[in-house]
């Protein structure tokens, strides 16, 4: 821990050359990983990140530099280091610290008093389940991660704020081989909570057995026909049509440099009115919250998205001032190397009203996305392309069969307005999402949803 003495040298120091805003942000991590590969440990690693960084800001100009050293020396060394992005000379003074954010951590059972072995058990438990789910199981990797995240945020205004974030994932993948050819199934549930998450939230054997049944349902499937189809995609990891097409160019980081398809459309119609979009970072426990964001403003339930009309984006400090627009408690970095940009956290379509059979029966013809693989998308222009790791064809409104290899293609801004129908259940997955501030632990969500018309790709015939 830093001295407040210390901590408003650094923060004076970083104002000297003209900054209109300072900011001092400290990390201690630890993480654990192991990995199993048919049952045998291949690799267990322990490591421990320290390091701070200073930011300062002009405006809507911004300096950043850091160091894994922590001394006052370094810290001080950070901050001209950072200052000396600017000309000019000093007009503002740090405020003393006046306002004290601690957020306490979600663990119940710290990852510190758990033993190898026991990490060690949990992935020989989804191991054999997944082995034993089909003869046609050649080869299973097991997974595991846990995290105790601390941070630290001063700056200028008087803010400090403290947090800390647990957080373990489990992650199996499983091969089925038949006749030369191979498919793989993957299923990794992950939660912001400490080792209690094995007891109250995942069970390893279902993790196993999951991976492995999505693995040789597509291994008998036949090729994916193409086509401008209905779509039926559910709930969980559905979500990250949200995520890429949609709220990555609702981020102050798009949004502020003219770079979203989404530019000046607040309050303006954006989706179906039946679509309520959310970004929540306060849900206690769930894969992508906090208590403070990395920039120590607190998290936030932020509404997107109300009946279809664009309620609010997703802005940092830098960001609003960009903008003009609040900060809404998104400032997020992967570490103490990154300046924090504005980010998700738990992504979602609110729940809707409808039968999530209904949706199946009454589609015709088209395409069931059980479980959703990655994709690429263009926040300028909200082109994406996402891959259907597991999918099944409908016919007469019935499930026909399973088939790989779909793909999914168009624009979210086409594809939030043609949603037709929103189920009453939503459920998360976690994931790592990509940016300027580097990966950092996102949760996509929704209830299963049904579009009425999307490209789906695909090398198969008629079916």
């Amino acid at each position: 821990m830093i001295d407040r003495r210390t901590v408003n040298d650094v923060l004076n120091e970083a104002l000297a050359t003209g900054g209109d805003f300072s900011e001092l942000y400290l990390e201690d991590t630890e993480t654990n990983t192991m990995t199993m590969i048919d049952g045998k440990v291949d690799s267990a690693n322990y490591q421990r990140k320290v390091g701070a960084g200073v930011r300062v800001l002009k405006g809507t100009r911004s300096a950043y530099a850091y160091s894994a050293e922590t001394s006052e020396q370094a810290l001080i060394a950070c901050a001209k280091a950072a200052a000396s992005a600017l000309k000019g000379t000093k007009e503002f003074e740090a405020k003393t610290v006046a306002i004290d954010r601690i957020g306490a951590s979600w663990a119940k059972v710290p990852f510190s008093e758990i033993r190898n072995d026991r990490r060690i058990e949990l992935l020989r438990r989804g191991t054999n389940a997944a082995k034993a789910e089909s003869s046609e199981i050649t080869q299973v990797v097991a997974n595991y991660m846990d995290c105790d995240h601390r941070t630290w945020v001063w700056n200028s205004e008087g803010v400090h704020a403290e947090d800390r974030r647990p957080r373990t994932r489990t992650a199996v993948q499983a091969v089925a081989m038949a006749n030369g050819e191979a498919q793989t199934g993957t299923c990794s549930p992950g939660y912001g909570m400490g080792f209690e998450a094995y007891e109250e939230k995942i069970n390893v054997e279902d993790v196993g057995r999951e991976a492995a049944k999505t693995a040789v349902t597509m291994l008998h499937a036949p090729e994916c026909p193409a086509g401008k189809v209905p779509v039926v995609i559910d709930g969980g990891f559905g979500g990250v049509i949200l995520h890429e097409a949609c709220v990555h160019g609702l981020e102050a980081t798009s949004v502020g440099r003219g770079n979203s398809v989404f530019c000046g459309k607040l309050n303006q119609q954006i989706a179906s009115p039946i679509v309520n979009a959310v970004d929540d970072g306060t849900l206690p426990g769930e894969w992508g919250s906090m208590h403070f964001d990395d920039e120590g403003n607190p998290a936030q339930r932020n509404l997107l998205i109300e009946n279809g009309i664009l309620k609010s984006y997703l802005v940092d400090i830098l960001g609003s001032r960009l903008m003009n627009h609040p900060v809404t408690g998104s400032g997020r970095r992967q570490d103490y190397t990154f300046a924090p940009t504005s980010r998700m956290t738990n992504t979602f379509f609110a729940p809707g009203r409808d039968d999530p059979e209904e949706m199946i029966r009454t589609m015709g013809e088209g395409l069931f996305a059980a479980k959703m693989g990655g994709g690429s998308v263009n926040p300028l222009t909200g082109e994406f392309n996402f891959a259907v790791s597991e999918a099944y064809w409908v016919r007469d409104g019935r499930i026909l069969c399973p088939v790989r290899g779909a793909t999914l293609i168009g624009k979210g801004a086409d594809v939030l307005m043609k949603i037709d129908r929103i189920g009453k259940d939503m459920w998360m997955a976690p994931g790592m999402c990509g940016s300027q501030s580097g990966s950092i632990p996102t949760n996509v969500g929704q209830p299963r949803i049904r579009v009425s018309e999307i490209v789906v790709g695909g090398k198969g015939g008629a079916l």
